[in-house]
């Protein structure tokens, strides 16, 4: 089980879907808020159940694990609906999209603060 950061601006966000992810990534969009700023220094996609405390890694429909944020590898308990196709198109709407870095759930805010900090440096790739 995944540490808690807090997360008191979930309580304010639109169920998330697809066109909510999207609009995340643009709002993040360099700031290391998104996976492309943050996986070489060891944050993880995934999603956090605001209802339970339960965070999962974000995974493809085939259950690897994915380098973004997807709905479809979501577990079954959170999903709403499906489209005809089986793609996920609805999901709860305590489900939040973050990271999870050495154990720990961080939204894309506290994404952000944490890469601000230097967390996640020592991990990093980058040369």
């Amino acid at each position: 089980m995944y540490r808690w950061m807090g997360i008191p601006e979930a309580a304010m966000r639109p169920p998330l879907s697809d066109t909510v992810l999207c609009e995340e990534n643009q709002r993040f969009a360099g700031s290391g808020g998104v996976s492309q700023d943050n996986w070489r220094c060891g944050f993880v996609a995934a999603f956090y159940d605001t209802s339970s405390g339960h965070a999962e890694v974000s995974r493809f429909r085939n259950g690897r694990p994915a380098p973004i944020h997807l709905l479809d590898g979501i577990p079954e308990e959170w999903v709403v609906a499906r489209d005809p196709s089986g793609r996920v198109i609805a999901v709860k709407e305590s489900i939040i999209a973050g990271f999870i870095f050495q154990g720990r759930f961080y939204t894309r805010e506290q994404t952000v603060k944490a890469m601000g900090q230097g967390i996640g440096r020592s991990t990093s790739n980058i040369t």
